[in-house]
This record gives C-alpha cells, sequence and structure tokens, in this order.
C-alpha cells in the first residue's frame, strides 16, 4: 500500500521590526526645529513609512542633559515603554556632550563635567548600552556658533572644547567597536556661513535646516542602514 507524499505546509512569516532607542540631549530631543521635530523625529517618520520592515524608534532626549543624566536613566526609561517593557532593544543610538563641554560663568571657566570624569563617564555610558543592545551607534555633537556665546549669558561653549571632548568620545567608541558619526567634522569642512545657515540664533542647537543635514547623514551612514533588514520573520 502506497502512502500519499507529505505535504509541506507553508507557514506565514512574522515580521518583527527592530526596536531601537536614542538617547541624549536636545540635539536628539530635536529642540530648534519646530518645522520638523529634529533628526530623530525624521529618522522615525522615514522608517514608519517602511511599513513593517521598519524600525521602532523611541526619541528619549532631554534638554540640558550630560553624560551622567543620560547613564542615570538609560535603562529606566526605555523600560518602560510598551514594547520594550518585556525585552531589550535592538538597537540603542547614543548623541550627548555638547552640555558637557561648555565653561561655566566665562570662557575660562570649569567644564560642566570636568574632562578626566568625562572620559570615564562617556565610557562608561557605552559600555551600559551594549549590554542593553545588540548594537550601539553613536551620532556626534554639530559645532556651535562661538560669536553667539555665551549661551543664556553663562555658559561659554568653543569649538577647541568640543574637540576635545568629541575626540575622547569618539576614542572611547572605537576602542568598544561602535560605529561613531562624526557630525563635528562634517559641518567644520563647510563654510562657517553654511554651519550659520544651520543653527538657531542661540548659535548652539541646529535649526531645520540643521537638522535636515544631520538627517542626510544618518540615512546615509552604512552602519545606520544596517538596521533596516530585507526581511526579519520569526520561525514557527
Amino acid at each position: 500500500m502506497q502512502t500519499a507524499p507529505s505535504v509541506a505546509i507553508a507557514r506565514p512569516t512574522l515580521t518583527v521590526p527592530p526596536k531601537v532607542i536614542a538617547l541624549g540631549d536636545s540635539t536628539v530631543y530635536g529642540y530648534g526645529d519646530p518645522e520638523r521635530g529634529g533628526w530623530v523625529e525624521g529618522l522615525r517618520r522615514r522608517w514608519m513609512g517602511l511599513g513593517q520592515q521598519g524600525p521602532v524608534l523611541y526619541n528619549l532626549g532631554v534638554r540640558g542633559d550630560g553624560v551622567k543624566q543620560v547613564t542615570q536613566r538609560l535603562e529606566a526609561e526605555f523600560s518602560r515603554r510598551g514594547e520594550l517593557r518585556n525585552q531589550l532593544p535592538e538597537a540603542i543610538i547614543l548623541s550627548v556632550g555638547t552640555n558637557d563641554s561648555a565653561r561655566l560663568g566665562h570662557g575660562g571657566g570649569r567644564n560642566y563635567t570636568e574632562f578626566g570624569q568625562f572620559e570615564a563617564a562617556i565610557a562608561h555610558l557605552i559600555e551600559q548600552a551594549q549590554r542593553l543592545a545588540t548594537q550601539v551607534y553613536f551620532v556626534g555633537m554639530p559645532p556651535v556658533d562661538e560669536a553667539k556665546m555665551p549661551f543664556m549669558d553663562c555658559l561659554y561653549y568653543s569649538h577647541e572644547d568640543q574637540r576635545r571632548y568629541k575626540a575622547t568620545t569618539r576614542q572611547a567608541c572605537e576602542q568598544r567597536q561602535v560605529p561613531y558619526l562624526d557630525i563635528f567634522e562634517l559641518w567644520m569642512a563647510q563654510e562657517e556661513a553654511w554651519r550659520g545657515d544651520r543653527l538657531c540664533s542661540d548659535g548652539l542647537h541646529p535649526n531645520s535646516q540643521g537638522y535636515a543635514a544631520i538627517l542626510d547623514a544618518a540615512l546615509t551612514w552604512e552602519p545606520l542602514q544596517a538596521l533596516v533588514p530585507t526581511s526579519q520573520t520569526v520561525a514557527g
């Protein structure tokens, strides 16, 4: 007696979009861009347009945050976001350091976060993020307009200090195989007028054009493009 050949039953595939959080200061929050809400919001909308394959992005930027504040709220904040209550994110995008570099009171004052403390703190933040996510990315700070300082009559930002804090952040990322998008050097390679057109009148925060430039850099950044899979399925 012959038995009927077995027939493979096709099972539907379930698309599970990667969960991503962006954590940092006002540049993550999007302050200064009332038109589009900043580069993270632009990225979120772009990824939503991909449908079920698009990564789910949570913006956890807070104005005025330095590395200490970001570290303190990293795990506690994202674990309260619905889809992440019972799972870890696939990726964490960090962007912080501008506020840490500011000098208090005058151009020769102490930095908001002393440089040695920042070196240790940024390394700790990156390592903490790596324990919580499969992949960590770091988007660097844009340069300020030094001629507009001080900010709020008390905070002095300079390219010299930004470069020091940026350099140690990039080094910490490279030592831990974390991709680093160097917005500071990308902007400094442009004319001063180009940079001025992309900053708010306060000389610190990007405006709508500035955030659009950061978004363009992020969208064409190869490491971040890897977050958008052609297909992602759950075996069943």
